[in-house]
């Protein structure tokens, strides 16, 4: 695939799905449940679509569960999180194995207790050695975050002697921050209606198309996928270049 200036036709993928599930709050309040339900709805929910990617041939599916902001919720709902994201660990995980799906989980650890350190720890040891997909869970993690711990250590190196300061570029970073390993994000979702990335992924998403639904993240079944699927593959992923009509992607001709 080029980022040349001739248009790039995109491939009927995608690869690599990113998905901020947003709207639980809102599904259980519409149903005069408490906040908690609709957070156990929402758990729910990442089981079929698990499958969902799996039939589709989506490599990889990462899942926005917890940002760095999300502590400053109410205590008993960032309890009740911890302890669904425990539960979940504990549950799938066996699952996930014998479904030969990867999980990895990206973001900071140091804030969670030191119980769910080890439930992380062992579900991602038990699935490691699958090759039908791979799950991603961030938890505790934030896109700014992630851009300067990449810097940092970087930075580290310069000051040990081990790396020139010239050396650090675009490509350098890319090598640092989370998702390094995997194909880049080509779809990035977001639930609830509201359209904004909030803090996720921010490096990662330079050229990732976005699909916005106003399908609560509990009601998002096959049906939106598809939806979402389809629309991604009618874009013109021009990657900054120009396609065939002379329309551009970026700068100040795209301005306006």
């Amino acid at each position: 695939m080029s980022a040349g200036g001739s248009s790039v036709t995109a491939p009927q993928g995608p690869r690599h799905i990113a998905i901020i599930m947003d709207g639980n709050g809102r599904w259980a309040a519409r149903r005069g449940l408490p906040p908690s339900s609709g957070h156990k709805a929402g758990v729910e929910r990442i089981r079929d679509l698990i499958e969902a990617c799996k039939s589709r041939r989506i490599e990889v599916l990462t899942l926005f569960a917890f940002s760095s902001e999300n502590w400053q919720r109410p205590p008993k709902e960032v309890e009740l999180l911890m302890s669904l994201f425990h539960s979940y660990l504990r549950r799938e995980a066996r699952k996930m194995k014998e479904q030969g799906v990867r999980l990895r989980v990206i973001g900071r650890r140091d804030r969670f207790s030191a119980r769910l350190q080890r439930a992380i720890a062992e579900a991602e040891e038990m699935t490691a050695d699958g090759a039908a997909g791979t799950l991603v869970i961030a938890a505790d993690y934030g896109g700014q975050w992630d851009i300067a711990e990449a810097a940092r250590s970087l930075a580290a190196e310069v000051a040990a002697g081990e790396r020139d300061i010239d050396s650090i570029d675009e490509m350098a970073l890319s090598e640092r921050v989370q998702l390094a390993d995997l194909p880049p994000v080509d779809l990035l979702i977001r639930s609830s209606g509201e359209q904004r990335i909030s803090n996720f992924i921010l490096w990662q998403a330079a050229y990732s198309e976005f699909y916005f639904t106003e399908t609560l993240w509990p009601d998002f079944g096959e049906q939106e996928l598809d939806a979402a699927l389809a629309a991604y593959r009618k874009r013109d992923r021009r990657y900054g270049g120009r396609d065939e009509g002379g329309r551009s992607e970026g700068g100040l001709e795209a301005q306006a």
